[in-house]
């Protein structure tokens, strides 16, 4: 949830049937309570960090949450280039969290797509990529493709 203040619509969404809430670590004021709040909704917790925001603030949540979204643009609009510079940042929680499910979201597309499995992503973003495209069900499949390549050597 791309919102100001996230825990407003924790429990809306759980009424909604969202099985899992990802909010912006910048937009929390406490974001352990947030957490502690959407687990007991009933949801899973995702944390995302804008691309400004030091990664260690998301690792040291990483431990307790179900998600960490690393935002490889700045956040509010679609079709922005993709930052390959946000890859250090999805290393460094695949490396410390090889657990846990690394999220982009961005600028994901078959062109950037290689570069953040290889940094260790296991769920992406893709949206003007995949609604843009001539045959949107193959370029689901080519990214899906990439990422399980990927996921199956680690």
């Amino acid at each position: 949830m791309m919102v100001a203040q996230p825990d407003q619509w924790i429990g809306d969404m759980a009424k909604a049937g969202a099985d899992i809430y990802t909010f912006h670590l910048e937009a929390s004021e406490d974001p352990r309570t947030t957490i502690q709040l959407i687990r007991e909704a009933g949801m899973k917790p995702g944390c995302g960090i804008k691309p400004g925001t030091d990664v260690g603030e998301l690792s040291e949540l990483a431990p307790s949450l179900e998600v960490c979204l690393v935002m490889t643009v700045e956040p509010g609009f679609g079709g922005q280039k993709f930052m390959a510079n946000m890859m250090s940042k999805v290393e460094h929680l695949r490396k410390n969290h090889p657990d846990s499910n690394v999220e982009v979201d961005g600028g994901l597309s078959p062109a950037t797509i290689e570069q953040a499995a290889r940094a260790g992503a296991n769920m992406i973003v893709s949206g003007s990529a995949v609604v843009k495209a001539s045959d949107a069900r193959a370029v689901i499949t080519q990214l899906r493709e990439v990422v399980c390549r990927y996921l199956s050597t680690k």
